[in-house]
């Protein structure tokens, strides 16, 4: 860090879950990594004024705002980091945007593909003036699935034959875990489908650089009410007892058709017990394939159908090596990452584009694609799995 480097000021909106995790990011990324602007935890923005001043002070944050209005028209905001409920995005992202500040915005990007057509537009519009935008799909920033997608890209599998991804929680599966807003449709737009299906969907065109062209998708709700929390933290609560209704999809199963003609197939529930964040991911190629673990995410199994059959085998390995994306700014080989690397190289990545003066990826573009897969999926559900096109 060097005294002469622009300051890039960094207003937060919500300090849960995700506001944990990106201001872990914010404070450690121009300490690592090389950066042409140096972030500042400028303000945190929560409607309790003593919870959010708690949370700053824990979390490093210089001040509070409990009107996100406020925060976005303070000069020294240059970047509006959105970490609240979906429902809340849009409003947030449109109004930051033709104020001049950068977004980050977490995924999904909105609850419906008319939001996410709306933040587009003003995304666009912004960028014709220097303003740029992103969405949070941060596994992307994973090492192993940064190799994975330069494996693929390079042609080492050869041409995509068919994919397999899974992202598979438990917290949900004790039908007395108390209502959050996550299952709440109008807060959240979905359940399964979004909050965890929306990754593997943006991992699947991420690493074989396609996109879905139409899917086939099935939607259940286990669990139909829960007691209503008395209090919550992160994704664990205490449920009193007054009871509520569950409004979204506890699991989704979908199939999909990239824009190759590959089929692809996708599993995503808050009900797999024993499985805590294993988000796992396939692709099986004409001379190859590659297959990864989040919860072993320090590791990529890559399979060379060239290599002769006495030694041929699932090759393990461990993305630890200062060659392998965003290793060289961390520990020696061997010592591994953990979920919070992702964020950092997340807020790396932005700070990165945002000095080059470039659109950082993804792009509300890609967002608004992921958006409209979501959406083609609960239509299918709806209409007896019908085979459905993603509309442009």
């Amino acid at each position: 860090m060097t005294e002469d480097k622009p300051r890039l000021g960094v207003a937060m909106i919500g300090y849960a879950f995700m506001g944990r995790a990106h201001s872990q990011a914010w404070r450690n990324a121009h300490r690592f990594f090389d950066l042409p602007l140096e972030p500042h935890m400028t303000v945190l923005v929560g409607r309790d004024e003593q919870r959010a001043s708690a949370a700053a002070k824990q979390l490093g944050w210089d001040s509070v705002e409990t009107d996100w209005r406020r925060a976005i028209e303070r000069e020294d905001v240059d970047v509006v980091d959105i970490c609240t409920p979906g429902d809340t995005h849009a409003e947030i992202a449109i109004a930051a945007l033709e104020a001049g500040k950068h977004v980050l915005v977490e995924k999904p990007m909105a609850n419906t593909v008319a939001e996410a057509e709306a933040m587009t537009t003003a995304a666009v519009a912004a960028r014709a003036r220097g303003v740029q935008s992103m969405v949070g799909f941060t596994y992307r920033r994973v090492p192993a699935v940064r190799l994975a997608q330069r494996l693929v890209a390079e042609g080492r599998i050869g041409e995509v034959r068919q994919v397999r991804a899974q992202y598979l929680q438990d917290w949900l599966a004790d039908a007395e875990t108390p209502l959050s807003w996550r299952l709440d449709k109008e807060k959240a737009g979905s359940g399964a489908l979004g909050d965890i299906g929306a990754h593997i969907i943006d991992l699947t065109q991420f690493i074989t650089g396609q996109q879905l062209a139409g899917v086939s998708g099935m939607l259940d709700t286990f669990v139909t009410e829960r007691p209503v929390a008395e209090s919550f933290s992160g994704l664990h609560g205490t449920g009193g007892t007054e009871r509520g209704p569950v409004t979204v999809d506890d699991a989704a199963s979908f199939l999909g058709r990239l824009s190759s003609g590959a089929p692809a197939v996708f599993e995503a529930s808050r009900f797999a017990w024993g499985r805590k964040n294993a988000i796992r991911i396939e692709v099986n190629g004409s001379t190859g394939s590659i297959a990864f673990d989040f919860e072993d995410m320090n590791v990529l199994h890559y399979y060379d159908a060239t290599e002769p059959a006495e030694t041929a085998g699932f090759h393990r390995i461990l993305v630890t090596e200062p060659v392998h994306p965003y290793i060289e700014a961390w520990w020696p080989a061997g010592h591994g990452l953990g979920y919070e690397h992702g964020f950092v190289h997340q807020a790396v990545d932005l700070v990165r584009a945002l000095g080059a003066g470039e659109q950082p990826t993804p792009s509300f573009e890609d967002g608004l694609h992921v958006q409209r897969v979501l959406d083609a999926i609960e239509r299918s559900a709806a209409q007896n799995s019908t085979f459905t096109t993603i509309g442009d």
